[in-house]
């Protein structure tokens, strides 16, 4: 196969594997629930154990029709004072209007959030520093932070994803919160700017949402509105683990999905794709004759070439190699699993 030019979004990607990215991800929808019934009012909507958090914890979560298929996925947040939850734009108007709808009953009270909070995202193996670095030597909230120092507090915020706690940022105040590739920060939209700008002094440097797109897919991360959608059961994408509890009370569309990993086999799969030149998502993927997926993913990756992700049936099995759209590309499927970049 002939060299691939990757080198538009080489510099990028080195910082984001190497160093410290900083990309603004604000316009994710947000929304907070206020009340003494919200936890127990959105534990029988998710399929995580809500009802188990405590403040400066979060999990990930998905919300589904009462047959299983995924509506959105979100990421949910115990800031203490408030339930903070975080999707992607295409499932906010979902979510909102279920919240909406069922929230009748309970004592709780549902705020909007996606324009007035900024949300930054620092990506990378130096993030946790960065962000220390940025609060600074009086920017850490809570006693046991300020006896050890605000950036030794930062530096010790628990290597758990969704893990988070205050601090101030040029003494505007914030949430970091950890991610599986780094660090975010939760701000007031009015502060964005200036938070912003103190991450680029403390040494992040600014990068796209292309290059944080080729991380994501070697992650094997699934996007929602991109990878899933509502015709996704949890465990095809792989999910189960992330965003189900199998032990919590019920849910709307539990039924569907205990049934499934406890008696059933899904009919398809979450994987890799290793392709010989690059895809285009929408691309059908055929075994032999028959389809047996689209390509939902597809990035090109300085590590490992032209890569992709896509739900295929389970006939499909890792090591089986595929037809992509007219024929002339071809894609190896791959397990996910394991440690980023070691998959491929």
């Amino acid at each position: 196969m002939a060299a691939i030019d990757t080198s538009p979004l080489d510099a990028e990607y080195r910082t984001l594997t190497a160093g410290c990215g900083l990309l603004d991800r604000s316009e994710r929808g947000k929304l907070a629930l206020t009340g003494a019934g919200a936890k127990e009012f959105l534990a029988g909507q998710v399929t995580n154990d809500i009802e188990a958090l405590s403040p400066g914890s979060g999990c990930y979560a998905a919300f589904l029709t009462p047959k299983g298929k995924m509506l959105g996925d979100l990421r949910i947040l115990d800031l203490g004072d408030e339930l903070l939850l975080d999707t992607e734009r295409v499932a906010l108007q979902t979510l909102f209007d279920m919240i909406r709808r069922f929230k009748i009953g309970y004592d709780v009270e549902l705020h909007k959030r996606t324009v007035e909070r900024g949300l930054l995202s620092l990506i990378g193996p130096t993030a946790l520093q960065i962000a220390a670095r940025a609060v600074g030597p009086d920017g850490a909230m809570g006693s046991a932070e300020r006896t050890a120092g605000p950036a030794a507090g930062v530096l010790a915020l628990p290597d758990l994803e969704h893990a988070n706690m205050r601090a101030e940022v040029e003494g505007l105040g914030c949430t970091l919160i950890r991610t599986d590739v780094g660090v975010d920060i939760l701000c007031a939209a009015s502060d964005r700017e200036a938070v912003c700008a103190a991450l680029l002094s403390a040494g992040a440097q600014p990068a796209s949402e292309a290059a944080s797109e080729i991380v994501r897919v070697e992650h094997g991360r699934p996007r929602y509105g991109i990878d899933l959608d509502d015709t996704v059961i949890p465990q095809e994408a792989s999910l189960n683990e992330r965003a189900v509890s199998f032990t919590k009370g019920c849910y709307v569309g539990q039924e569907t999905v205990a049934r499934l990993h406890y008696r059933g086999k899904p009919n398809r799969h979450l994987r890799g794709l290793r392709l010989s030149a690059p895809g285009e998502a929408g691309a059908e993927l055929r075994l032999g004759e028959r389809v047996v997926g689209r390509l939902t993913s597809a990035v090109l990756s300085p590590a490992h070439g032209p890569i992709g992700l896509a739900l295929v049936r389970r006939e499909a099995e890792p090591g089986a190699t595929l037809t992509v759209g007219d024929g002339e590309t071809h894609a190896v499927v791959v397990e996910l699993g394991g440690k980023p970049n070691m998959r491929w």
